[in-house]
């Protein structure tokens, strides 16, 4: 499922290709039919992403809502040389443009429906603070987390926490702040979070920039390693995602896995000690 990073940059694409034009709207597949014709010649006003979620907000307070689930795509080409047939089940297009065509199509989201600004925003306030979001609001999340005793590799997954993080940016900022996954959320430090916090904000950014993950710091590149470039579908350099059985980058322990709300986690058993509360440490040395 794409992560926070990519909603946004697709909110952004699509708001560069089309916000404040007049479009072409329909539903070659026809599961969206009915809605595409009452769209269909109005203005795109902007499209805007709140966690896993995207908002197409056109005229006359009418907005998409989208969800992309697991296999979800939406393919934006500005300024094609032309517009070509649709290919697959196209659920939602958009053109724009006479001369040179912007297009975009919807393929395999699980949702896409036509609602309103009440609606949207109810989803919106669904969902913890994103990262990438300039309204957000960190404490929201840090009075979930440390209330509870999930572990923080769970509460960092679950949305209504915290919006837009996914399995690859969990692994790796929590890499990051050499923490156990499997560490409850309510033994976390207000600067622990704050930490976290601030780190995702800074790597997300730095996805929807690059379009990619990349979460090594520069002495941990392959360039300063000398060490061949990471391959995978992601296609960006990382510490422990995807890294089981492998080196670690930093400390040379052998990375581990297993499963963790749903996804397998990534960790480090040397750089991410597993938490030992005082009290158990007390009671040991004892």
């Amino acid at each position: 499922m794409p992560e926070g990073h990519t909603l946004r940059r697709l909110a952004d694409d699509l708001t560069d290709a089309f916000g404040g034009r007049e479009l072409a709207v329909s539903s070659p597949q026809g599961r969206f039919a009915t809605e595409a014709a009452l769209l269909d010649g109005t203005v795109l006003e902007r499209a805007d992403a709140a966690g896993k979620h995207l908002f197409l907000e056109f005229e006359d307070d009418r907005v998409v809502h989208i969800h992309l689930g697991l296999i979800g795509a939406f393919d934006v080409r500005p300024e094609a040389a032309e517009l070509p047939g649709p290919v697959g089940a196209v659920r939602l297009r958009l053109v724009s443009g006479d001369d040179l065509v912007s297009y975009a199509d919807l393929r395999g989201a699980t949702r896409c429906d036509l609602v309103g600004p009440a609606r949207r925003d109810e989803v919106v306030a669904s969902l913890g603070p994103d990262p990438l979001r300039p309204d957000a609001d960190p404490d929201r999340a840090w009075q979930r987390i440390r209330r509870s005793g999930k572990p923080v590799g769970e509460l960092l997954m679950d949305q209504t926490v915290l919006a837009g993080v996914g399995n690859v940016y969990r692994a790796e900022v929590l890499f990051r702040q050499r923490m156990h996954p499997l560490r409850p959320g309510s033994t976390l430090r207000v600067s622990q979070w704050q930490a976290i916090w601030d780190d995702l904000v800074e790597l997300m950014a730095e996805g929807v920039r690059l379009n990619r993950i990349d979460t090594v710091r520069p002495e941990h590149t392959p360039e300063a390693m000398g060490r061949p470039p990471r391959r995978d579908d992601h296609g960006g350099e990382v510490y422990v995602y995807r890294r089981a059985d492998q080196a670690c980058l930093v400390c040379g322990a052998v990375v581990r896995t297993e499963p963790l709300a749903g996804r397998n986690s990534f960790w480090c058993p040397q750089c991410q000690p597993r938490f030992r509360s005082r009290a158990v440490q007390s009671s040991t040395a004892t």
